[in-house]
């Protein structure tokens, strides 16, 4: 199996950006190389050369190799003590307000907004939400769109929902065909999705609850900063943000700002 050192790994960086404009200087080089890695490999590449000439070369293959280098793993209700949180004692607090805004920010394919609507629409505050969806990759935006899952992840996600505080029974909230589970249009009809850049596109709204988890351990410091300022000029005042299990606002320059309300998990903000 073909293996890439440090300097080819920079040599890429820099090609990418100097072709396409895209910036992976700031994504952990740990992670992004176990990803070029296994993308060498998926594809057939004899050597490292091979691959540097097509993304040089071939515009639909450099999207390619994005999507397949940002794509992360998802799951209805993962983690469903923090839904738990959610649905106990954040829902009922930005529930007040006329209107609530929720961006989840690293989408992937979506099941994780899905289940932040059906959170919504247990808490009878779906018709008065909208839900930003957004991620780099739009191959993955598609699927969520669509509300399309496979149904034998169903079981997995009913019993997360159920230890999350769900009552109902899970099957309620999609049609089974085909080996396949599609979400009903009630949830759907709620969200926006939108291809965006962590990196280096801006804010476009302010919100009540931001959602960005297990996204930040893909970054360098450097990134996760500048991530974490764009969502704290994203949040409405005393509104809150969301992050991975290994993630974290402490020892940022922004930790003032925010006072923690679950753990590591969420944060809220009080300046």
């Amino acid at each position: 199996m073909v293996l890439i050192d440090d300097r080819e790994l920079e040599l890429l960086i820099n090609d990418v950006f100097e072709y396409h404009g895209f910036d992976f200087s700031g994504y952990s080089r740990a992670s992004l190389k176990r990803r070029v890695d296994r993308l060498i490999h998926l594809d057939g590449f004899k050597n490292f050369g091979e691959l540097l000439y097509k993304v040089r070369t071939e515009p639909d293959y450099f999207k390619h190799m994005v999507e397949e280098i940002t794509v992360n793993v998802t799951e209805m209700f993962r983690d469903p003590l923090f839904y738990k949180v959610l649905r106990n004692e954040i829902l009922p607090i930005i529930g007040t307000k006329p209107f609530i805004r929720i961006w989840h920010a690293g989408c992937s394919t979506g099941e994780e907004v899905y289940s932040m609507a059906i959170l919504l629409k247990e808490a009878n505050l779906l018709h008065k939400s909208l839900l930003y969806a957004t991620d780099i990759n739009g191959l993955v935006l598609d699927v969520a769109k669509k509300g399309i899952f496979p149904l034998h992840m169903m079981k997995q996600y009913s019993e997360n929902y159920m230890v999350s505080g769900g009552k109902k029974d899970f099957s309620h909230y999609y049609t089974a065909n085909y080996g396949y589970a599609k979400f009903g249009e009630d949830l759907s009809e709620k969200m926006v999705f939108s291809q965006h850049n962590l990196v280096s596109d801006g804010s476009f709204n302010e919100f009540d609850l931001i959602l960005c988890r297990n996204v930040l351990i893909y970054f360098d410091k450097e990134l996760q900063e500048k991530a974490l300022v764009l969502f704290d000029d994203s949040l409405a005042k005393l509104g809150y943000l969301a992050l991975g299990t290994k993630e974290t606002i402490k020892f940022s320059p922004l930790q003032m700002r925010f006072k923690q309300v679950d753990r590591e998990k969420l944060w809220k903000k009080i300046l």
